[in-house]
């Protein structure tokens, strides 16, 4: 059965994205059979791996969550054999709000997702960053949580909020979630800073922070405008050897 790891971060701009399209590809560039699943509106990882939101907004996240289709009528397969993907639109947002009468609402995820378990070794799912009811039904669907951190003392600040969210969603609604580990993004070895906070995260949360520090990089950063994972825009980046790093930790952690 496929691990589910949501990766999650309610701060935008810390790189969740990112590492979801290039933890997913470097993953499957591995030989690991992978789905990942755009849970944000802004569908920023359908249109990363070159789908645009509005080629068929009948067959996204959204139509799932509602009941329209089953979660099998909506994957897509990329650009990479092993890696499928399951396509955001903006209509999410409105599954909020149309989700507030159903049964087990905070559940919806997880069960559309239980007859895919088995076709997958990983199913990853790249969180909005809010902590509204489509988030927690990522929490809820998961076995872990990845936490992208970026290495300032106010996304340090941030992760409160977060871990308080994930302690709700084990106290009730998924016990048996855990954190699969917290990954430095955009870190600039040059910046004093960066180094001060990877060093304090190290003392507060020891092993669950991952080896693999994803350094800045402009190639990282202009992949997605073109409808690619690092990987497969630029093999010699210091991105590409990074999140092949990262990928190889998850494997190892979870075998």
């Amino acid at each position: 059965m496929g691990k589910v790891i949501a990766i999650a971060n309610q701060k935008g701009g810390v790189g969740k994205t990112t590492t979801a399209i290039n933890l997913a590809a470097s993953l499957a560039v591995l030989e690991k059979k992978v789905l990942i699943i755009d849970a944000d509106p802004q569908a920023n990882t359908t249109s990363g791996l070159n789908f645009s939101p509005d080629n068929d907004e009948k067959r996204t996240l959204y139509e799932i969550m509602i009941g329209k289709i089953t979660a099998q009528d909506a994957l897509i397969q990329t650009e990479l054999q092993n890696l499928h993907m399951i396509p955001s639109h903006i209509n999410l947002v409105g599954a909020e709000i149309e989700l507030l009468d159903a049964e087990n609402r905070e559940s919806v995820l997880a069960k559309a997702l239980d007859p895919l378990r088995d076709d997958y070794d990983y199913i990853l799912i790249d969180c909005s960053p809010s902590l509204g009811l489509i988030t927690v039904n990522c929490l809820t669907a998961a076995d872990s949580v990845m936490i992208p951190v970026q290495p300032e003392f106010f996304a340090l600040e941030g992760l409160g909020k977060l871990l308080q969210t994930i302690r709700l969603v084990q106290g009730g609604l998924n016990p048996s979630l855990t954190i699969e580990g917290f990954v430095v993004t955009m870190f600039d070895g040059r910046t004093r800073i960066h180094s001060q906070v990877v060093m304090e995260l190290r003392e507060h949360f020891k092993d669950m922070v991952f080896k693999t520090i994803i350094q800045r990089s402009i190639r990282l950063s202009e992949a997605p405008s073109h409808g690619k994972p690092i990987i497969l825009y630029d093999v010699m980046n210091n991105g590409t050897t990074n999140y092949l790093n990262l990928a190889k930790e998850v494997i190892e952690k979870n075998e």
